[in-house]
């Protein structure tokens, strides 16, 4: 088996962005209920597992956008052999109900380079470690959720058309229980560039609070049944937001925030943007 990459750190021109993590400093301690995270490498990007919540706290990957390729879905789900069955959420999750597997690493988003290669990516991102339960429902803030990095990207070409995007759950103790699983309510994005040999970035919480709750209440699903309706909210948040929320270490991107200077220019209730258009974003 070929070995895989994983996330690179130098992916960037001129500037060095590694994978978050928690803390290990003693000036900056962990919260008690976040333990070590496990991180697994694939082809382009990398994985860390929460071995107590059975999914990812945080993924990375690296985006060639001048080397895509078209790469037919496999939809052939697994575990990854290399974590305990008993650290991961796999089909016992996500069957007969209205839950999908969401792609934490965008299935497109590593699947570059040569065709062999690419095909190892798109494979890759169907092991269930890349993935994390999302409601059914898609409409118009989920479906700007699934094109930030498109447009992201395109605003970056000027710049050299790589990213590296992170992208994970955001845990809280709060969360809903399922079937023996915490299930999120929100999730975290944050694209990276290299713009003037320096890391520029912008972050995004996606909330599906508001179609968890039917689903979660609802009895085995029916195949024929429609999923219920509810919407799910994308908003352009400050990356210092998403560090206070995950408990990661994102101080490099915290410096690089391209969105702080607007947050920090309203008032504390308003620091969110919620989006309705990609061009609402602040870049």
């Amino acid at each position: 088996m070929t070995t895989a990459l994983g996330f690179d750190p130098k992916f960037l021109a001129d500037v060095d962005v590694p994978l978050p993590d928690r803390p290990r400093s003693p000036d900056r301690p962990r919260l008690p209920d976040h333990p070590d995270l496990v991180t697994l490498a694939y082809t382009h990007f990398s994985v860390s597992i929460d071995p107590a919540r059975r999914l990812a706290a945080v993924t990375g990957v690296n985006i060639d956008g001048g080397s895509l390729k078209d790469v037919a879905r496999s939809d052939n789900w697994r575990l990854d052999d290399r974590l305990p069955a008993s650290q991961q959420a796999g089909n016992e999750l996500y069957s007969n109900n209205d839950l999908d597997r969401g792609h934490l690493v965008r299935r497109r988003d590593p699947v570059w380079g040569e065709l062999s290669v690419a095909r190892r990516a798109n494979a890759d991102t169907f092991h269930y470690t890349v993935c994390a339960p999302q409601t059914a429902t898609l409409n118009q803030s989920k479906t700007l959720w699934l094109g930030l990095e498109d447009y992201v990207l395109g605003y970056a070409e000027q710049y050299g058309r790589r990213l590296s995007v992170f992208s994970g759950c955001i845990f809280a103790q709060d969360d809903p229980g399922y079937r023996g699983f915490a299930i999120p309510r929100r999730f975290f994005k944050i694209a990276v560039w290299s713009q003037d040999a320096a890391p520029a970035c912008t972050g995004y919480v996606l909330d599906q609070s508001p179609s968890l709750d039917p689903i979660l209440d609802k009895p085995l699903r029916v195949e024929t049944d429609p999923p219920p309706l509810g919407p799910y909210r994308t908003y352009q948040v400050p990356v210092a937001d998403i560090s206070s929320a995950t408990g990661l270490d994102l101080e490099v991107l915290i410096d690089a925030d391209r969105y702080a200077p607007v947050a920090a220019a309203r008032a504390e209730a308003s620091r969110w943007t919620e989006l309705t258009r990609l061009s609402d974003i602040h870049l």
